[in-house]
């Protein structure tokens, strides 16, 4: 397998580390992100190269040879412009980051004989189905940041052969910005808080994500998988779980995308179907559960706590 030599053990069940581990040699893009934090608690055993900015820039021309540089043996691209709206104000460098940076990350993983993982997106469905999205079904984007996603998808597979596209949902961790962090700061500020209830899809945990991915590293799986929490929701439903966590007594309000007066175009359908994940290990905690992990480690904003 490209020169990486496996350390785990069983298919579908926790796999176990031994303690003649080969150490490999893992390159994390957007290593300070909330995946990338997650990513080196999980994987702190291994020898671990950090990749962010400054000093790491996906749109410099400098991004390809300092991956080559490093001689990694598997390469976990979570580096990736995330800003959804932004996108449809940015799409050159929405463009620039998701599409050439993956291909020059590609490049080099390819020319060190690399394992890559690039992380993609649920948003790169249109949301059409009610059904979870599998592996083969078609994508169609329906705005710049599932576009670029999905172009970022092809550049990866075309240029780096022993490639995996990871497409998660709705993720959230302990560092950073991210839903769930939005609406305990809110449930400390407002009485009534109006969250969308006409999209559903799968949140995540970074952690949970992390886990899966270590897995991923070593196996042989090619093409696409995806890997999200099991269960679903909508956004209502999910900030409902989280006020109800916090004990706090605000209301949630159900909202129309419409309403909500957003930018970009939503898929109102993009929960993922794990069939592949499945051939590899056991599926992710349910939502609930994961959701229920964080709270008990996250900070409370003082007068929500209340």
């Amino acid at each position: 397998m490209f020169g990486i030599q496996r350390r785990f053990h069983s298919s579908k069940t926790s796999n176990i580390r031994t303690s003649n581990d080969y150490k490999m040699r893992i390159l994390i893009t957007g290593a300070q992100g909330q995946l990338g934090s997650a990513l080196q608690q999980c994987l702190k055993a291994d020898t671990l190269i950090l990749m962010d900015l400054p000093e790491f820039d996906l749109t410099a021309s400098s991004c390809e040879n300092q991956i080559v540089e490093a001689r990694p043996d598997v390469v976990l691209h979570a580096g990736a412009y995330t800003n959804v709206d932004g996108a449809e104000r940015e799409p050159d460098q929405a463009r620039a980051v998701n599409v050439r940076g993956t291909l020059a990350v590609a490049r080099a993983a390819q020319r060190v004989h690399a394992r890559l993982i690039y992380l993609s997106t649920d948003y790169v469905f249109d949301g059409a189905k009610v059904t979870p999205y599998h592996e083969e079904d078609q994508a169609n984007p329906i705005n710049m940041y599932g576009r670029s996603k999905r172009e970022g998808e092809m550049a990866a597979v075309q240029q780096c052969e022993n490639s995996l596209i990871v497409r998660t949902a709705w993720l959230y961790g302990h560092t950073g910005n991210n839903f769930v962090k939005t609406v305990m700061r809110l449930a400390g500020e407002k009485p009534v808080l109006e969250v969308v209830a006409d999209q559903r899809g799968c949140p995540t945990f970074a952690d949970d994500l992390a886990h899966a991915l270590s897995d991923l590293a070593t196996s042989d799986l090619r093409g696409i998988c995806h890997v999200t929490n099991t269960g679903d929701a909508t956004w209502h439903e999910f900030a409902e779980a989280i006020v109800k966590l916090m004990e706090s007594s605000v209301v949630v309000r159900p909202i129309s995308t419409a309403q909500s007066g957003r930018l970009a175009r939503r898929p109102p359908y993009s929960v993922l179907a794990h069939t592949r994940l499945s051939t590899v290990r056991s599926p992710l905690p349910h939502w609930r559960d994961a959701l229920d992990r964080f709270m008990k480690h996250a900070s409370r904003p003082a007068a929500a706590a209340r």
